[in-house]
């Protein structure tokens, strides 16, 4: 593996940075401080596609912003998840479409499709705007005790942690939507699901270390020797499979009891869809009852905070760009029945979304600007990782100068085996210049009234040549209730508040599972994002 396996490896032809023998080259492609000036540096240096070290020289690892090598390394069955990364994502998530590749995957996309169609999303509305007006209440409340001491340049504002709450909301949204389930996350944080879930992520952002890496390989260190980590996380997993076990039983006997009386559904929670769908299929292809509970897990990491960390970062660029801020929240008030008070309390401050057809992306063509350049600029995953299961040859659009000055043209391929491994830089493609023009790395909603033809796809007409859903058969299910709840949140949330950025205060980005904010010199406290929030004075007519 160390010596002759390199000597034969068709990736060492390819041009990419050089280092030490066991040197890699981890940090500068995946630590946000550092990966976009890396990406656009050795884009300049070494072409769209070019190779680079893995752990040490022998393991060489392909990395493009070539949307051709993309395109086909994510839809062909050749490449998968590697298992490495299917078993951690398992041992916290279950066995759910996540973790899950080939036909087992393609099996649990049939079926888990129907509980994600645009009728779905539209239903759960009424939870959406429920959960951001009583976020929006908690914030009233804690801007109105807060003590103008504290913030003597902000009389009327606070500083809150706004990923915290929101995080919190998203919560509260994912188990009512998902499941008919009551977290009350905004009330406060004492239900015990909730907190097995926080406790069990709080773990996991840490990221493996090198006691977790060992533990992949050799699983029996969890049984024999357990760390507290594996502790509080298995104790985390005995809790929430004791109430999912609960919860599936009540859905299935209340969909069961509705199909037999040839009712319509009451509940339109997703699992109660996926549970009707699950009944339409023949018995040897239904989803049992352990998978059932594990798509429930998978539904809660990307229903909850994957959709609170971009509503987050979401504001901390408004708060960065107050003339987009102030654009975005007129169209929001000439739309939408917005109060002309300050935001206020109680029926005063009360907003109305636009229920009747659940679209509001037609009506408020800034809006849907501000969230698409939001995922653009922040995807919560920065990026992902693909194994080749066999040889490959892999084609390309641009260029290759070989490192013995030999060229491969565009349109030709490149060579490719079983085993190597593939990194797909989200961020990177998001924010190319190639793709996205000489901006790229500005957040500017209005580049989407006029994409340059690079960033278009047939792929995702919504969202361009955005990485953030993915593409083909991995792509994100639920992309359509993503953004039906981030721009709930933002019609009711910016009407009502200013976002201002905290004094003295800089915000840096880590990634774990996903891509988290943090108050640089305060790593040790973890995910925060603290902003100034004040209500909103309307100018008086």
């Amino acid at each position: 593996m160390v010596f002759i396996q390199p000597m034969t490896d068709p990736l060492r032809h390819l041009p990419g940075p050089d280092g030490a023998a066991y040197e890699n080259h981890f940090r500068q492609l995946m630590d946000p401080k550092y990966s976009l000036d890396t990406h656009e540096d050795w884009a300049t240096k070494y072409g769209k596609t070019f190779r680079f070290h893995g752990f040490g020289k022998y393991d060489y690892r392909l990395i493009s912003l070539d949307f051709r090598v993309i395109t086909h390394v994510l839809h062909s069955p050749i490449y998968e998840k590697p298992w490495q990364t299917r078993s951690f994502l398992a041992r916290l998530i279950g066995k759910g479409i996540f973790s899950m590749e080939g036909n087992e995957h393609r099996r649990q996309r049939r079926l888990i499709g129907p509980a994600f169609s645009s009728q779905s999303a539209k239903q759960m509305l009424p939870i959406f705007v429920q959960k951001a007006e009583e976020l929006r209440e908690k914030w009233l409340s804690l801007i109105s005790n807060a003590s103008d001491s504290s913030l003597p340049e902000q009389s009327e504002g606070a500083s809150i942690d706004i990923a915290h709450w929101i995080s919190r909301a998203s919560f509260d949204v994912i188990g009512l939507a998902g499941f008919d389930y009551h977290f009350r996350a905004l009330q406060d944080e004492t239900e015990d699901v909730y907190l097995a879930y926080r406790r069990m992520f709080s773990i996991a952002d840490k990221g493996p270390g090198i006691r977790g890496i060992l533990e992949l390989y050799m699983p029996w260190l969890r049984v024999i020797w357990p760390t507290k980590d594996v502790r509080v996380t298995n104790q985390s997993l005995r809790t929430i499979k004791q109430a999912g076990k609960i919860l599936i039983s009540r859905k299935k006997n209340e969909v069961l009891q509705n199909h037999k009386q040839c009712c319509e559904l009451d509940r339109k929670d997703l699992l109660s869809l996926l549970i009707t769908a699950n009944l339409s299929t023949d018995i040897p292809k239904r989803l049992s009852d352990t998978e059932l509970h594990d798509q429930c897990s998978t539904m809660l990491l990307a229903g909850s905070d994957s959709v609170s960390l971009a509503i987050s970062w979401c504001l901390y660029l408004l708060s960065l760009h107050p003339k987009i801020q102030t654009r975005l929240r007129d169209e929001l008030r000439s739309n939408l029945c917005i109060p002309s008070g300050n935001g206020g309390n109680g029926s005063d401050a009360t907003s109305e979304v636009p229920h009747e057809n659940g679209d509001i992306m037609h009506l408020l063509p800034y809006l849907d600007s501000v969230v698409r350049e939001t995922l653009r600029i922040c995807p919560p995953v920065h990026g992902t990782i693909r194994v080749a299961t066999t040889d490959d040859c892999i084609p390309i659009s641009d260029k290759i100068v070989l490192r013995n000055g030999s060229i491969i043209q565009a349109g030709e391929h490149i060579r490719i085996r079983k085993g190597s491994y593939i990194h797909i830089p989200i961020e990177g493609l998001n924010c190319s210049p190639d793709i996205w023009g000489p901006t790229a790395r500005l957040f500017d909603p209005d580049r989407w009234m006029s994409l340059p033809e690079e960033a278009r796809s047939p792929l995702h007409p919504g969202l361009g040549n955005v990485m953030t859903f993915g593409f083909g058969p991995h792509s994100c299910l639920g992309y359509k209730f993503t953004l039906s709840e981030i721009k709930v949140f933002l019609s009711i949330l910016i009407p009502s508040f200013e976002f201002i950025p905290a004094k003295d205060i800089q915000i840096g980005k880590f990634n774990a599972i996903l891509t988290r904010p943090y108050v640089i010199d305060q790593w040790n406290l973890g995910t925060q994002l603290p902003l100034i929030v004040r209500p909103y004075e309307h100018p008086q007519a």
